[in-house]
Order: C-alpha cells, then structure tokens, then sequence
C-alpha cells in the first residue's frame, strides 16, 4: 500500500468477517441523518459525541465508523486511535459500505 493509501487508511478489512467476530458498525452522522436511513445493526455516535460516548465501544473489538461522505468516520477513526482502538476502520460511506457488506 502507497503513503496516500496508509494515510487514508484506503485498505478495506473484510467487513462481514470483522463482524462475524463481535465487530460494530459506528454511524457518526447526526441523529436527523441517521434517522433518515442507515445500515441496521449499526449504532449512531455522532461525530461531536464520539470523544465522551466511546466508552460504549470495546477497544479490543473492531469497529467500522461511516457517516455520508467518508469525512467524518476519517476524524472519528483518528479520535479512537488516540485512544487505543487498534482494529478501526474508515468504512466511508454508509451507502457503500452498505453494497460491500452485501
């Protein structure tokens, strides 16, 4: 993987198996966003609320954060990483992540 690529964290994990394994899908639109439509299963932290809700999150689990565009589950990925998540990723999307996951 390029610079960009690691920067940008542009490798995807198999996200049914991080799943398969306790995983959680984190959507960190706004409630009005997430209300208008989301992947079922997955919770809603918005972004400005992700620093003091991540206690709801277990670090030793994996976690794929979405919001609409990729922007803000990119700033979500890197306040869990500060905070010790090791097995985050930056889904994008939640539209496409939602085609990925099949």
């Amino acid at each position: 993987m390029g610079l960009l690529g690691k920067l940008f964290n542009r490798s995807s994990p198999d996200y049914n198996q991080w799943l398969s394994e306790g995983g959680v899908i984190v959507d960190v639109r706004t409630r009005p966003e997430y209300k208008s439509g989301h992947i079922k299963g997955s919770k809603n932290i918005p972004l400005d609320e992700i620093s003091r809700s991540m206690h709801k999150l277990d670090k030793h689990k994996p976690v794929i954060v979405c919001c609409r565009s990729g922007m803000r589950s990119g700033q979500a990925l890197g306040i869990l990483r500060q905070a010790g998540f090791e097995r985050v990723h930056n889904g994008g999307g939640w539209m496409n992540l939602q085609r990925k996951l099949g």
